[in-house]
Parts: structure tokens; sequence; C-alpha cells
């Protein structure tokens, strides 16, 4: 297992569109909330160690040995939870997540899709129960919160203009995602002018300089900086992969017991796709009973 050069958070997001990072069937599933997923932004922006990733490199000839999934862009708490499967040619080898799917998923999450989570008080049948939220930052003050430093929120369109609507001296909401399309300083500077920034007949001159400052650092950790360190994995002996996997996983509190034993079930389960299989069947079971996602695994 060798440790490779780090990569760049865009070169990481446009691997995952194109499909050269994907997930193996032990994958659990997405399990994040919406504010760890801002305050993974955070450390990003302050700078704090995100942890190493360990990527498993598949050989083109090697690809249809092995069941792949690809990342969630748009979380829906009812509707999308499951990831689809990959659909993989074998042109090109692949790097499979082995450890940091949560990570990638909720920066590809952040940076190309959205998140939508059920409203407290209404019916989980309504569809306006799940309002689709993007991730902003606000590039005029910091966050009123002791865990941020940077004000990462997701919100939806109305949220958005409900808060510039009220507060436009205090908020101007970035959608972190638009930072992909600036290609050099010039952007950043255009940026801040036209939407008056940095007009110190409007903005004072904290808040000019915030917004300077916030906007370049969102630029240069996205864009610029090497924040993706991973170890790479070249075995294409299933078992051994899956010994890492667990041995990973079982050291901390990442994966619950019944992800675990859901992990090698998936693995060893060779004639049918487990993965889905299983996890409709679970779906189905939690509809029509009171047991959690957890409990009905462990039964199965």
């Amino acid at each position: 297992m060798a440790y490779e050069k780090p990569i760049k958070i865009r070169e990481a997001i446009e691997a995952i569109q194109e499909q050269e990072y994907i997930l193996p069937s032990i994958q659990r599933e997405f399990v994040w909330s919406p504010n760890q997923i801002e305050l993974l932004f955070d450390s990003i922006m302050r700078d704090y160690p995100i942890s190493t990733f360990l990527f498993w490199k598949v050989k083109a000839e090697n690809l249809s040995k092995f069941k792949f999934y690809r990342f969630l862009s748009h979380y829906h708490e009812r509707d999308r939870r499951h990831n689809e499967l990959a659909e993989l040619s074998n042109n090109k080898d692949r790097m499979a997540i082995l450890d940091g799917q949560q990570r990638l998923t909720s920066l590809y999450i952040g940076l190309m899709g959205s998140d939508a989570r059920k409203l407290a008080k209404y019916n989980w049948k309504s569809d306006h129960a799940f309002p689709e939220k993007k991730l902003y930052l606000n590039l005029l003050n910091k966050a009123n919160d002791s865990e941020k430093e940077f004000d990462f929120k997701f919100l939806s369109d109305a949220d958005v203009q409900a808060l510039h609507s009220k507060h436009s001296d205090q908020f101007h909401w970035f959608k972190a995602g638009d930072i992909l399309q600036f290609k050099s300083v010039m952007d950043i500077v255009n940026y801040l002018s036209i939407h008056k920034l940095t007009d110190s007949s409007i903005r004072t001159e904290e808040q000019t300089r915030f917004a300077s400052n916030t906007l370049s650092k969102l630029f240069q950790v996205i864009n610029e900086q090497d924040s993706i360190n991973f170890y790479l994995e070249k075995s294409e002996d299933l078992d051994k992969v899956l010994h890492i996997f667990i041995r990973i996983n079982s050291g901390g509190t990442k994966l619950s017991y019944s992800d675990l034993l859901l992990s090698i079930a998936t693995a060893q389960w060779k004639k049918k796709e487990a993965r889905t299989i299983i996890h409709a069947f679970v779906d189905k079971i939690i509809d029509v009973c009171t047991m959690g996602r957890n409990q009905v695994h462990k039964f199965l």
C-alpha cells in the first residue's frame, strides 16, 4: 500500500463526475448530516486536517468482477438515499474508495449537488416536507456559531431570498459550487466588484476585507491546494480488500456492527446484486413497522 501524491478537491470532484472514482459494494451508504458537511467545509477553510483517504485501484480488465456504485450528488431523505449502480466500460482503470466516501460524498454534494431533509411537523408523504437545499457561504460575516468560523449553510432558494431581503447588510450568500467556475484571481475580483462587496460606500471596512479574503480562500482550497491525501491499495484480491475495509472501520465508531455485516454479505454474495436487494427489502420493512434501519440489518 503506497502513499500517493495529494490531489486538489477540484480534481477529486471531476474524477467523481467522470466515474473515475467509484464506490465498491462493500461501502455503506451516505449517512452524514448537513451540519457535518458544513463543518467539513469549515475545517478545510481553516486548514484543519481532514484525515487520509484510502483508494483501491481496480484495473480495467477486472472491473466486471465486482459491483460498483456512483456517488450521490442530490441526496433526498425519502426518495434518493441509495447510490445508483455504476455502468462502467472496461477501457480504463478506476479508483474505488475504501475509506473517505462520507467526506468525498459531502464534498460532491456541497459543490455539485443538493440536500433535501424532512422538515419537522410535515407529513412524510408531502413533497413540501423535503425542500432542496444547496450549500452557501456568507461572504460578509463570520459564522455566529461556536463550532464554525465560516458561515456555511444549506439553504433553499426561498431561504436565500428571505435572508437577503431582510438582512442584506449582514449576508451575501455565495453558492459554494460556483467556485469551480472560477479560473483565476480576476474572476474573484470581478465577482466582488459586480456584487459591490468591496464598495466602501455601502460596506464596512471589515466586511470588504472579509469578503475578499474569504472568497480568495475558498478559491485556493478548492481549486489550487492539494487537500486530498491518500493511500493506494493495488491488490485485486477481494478478500484482502474486505479485510482492510473491516480493519479500518471496526477500529473506531465509523460503521455500526450491522453495517459491517452487510459489507461482508455483499462481498460474498456472488450471484445477485446483494446491496440493492437488501436495501430495497430493508426499506419495505421500515415502511410497515417501527424497527430502525440498524435493527433490521441485524435481524437479517
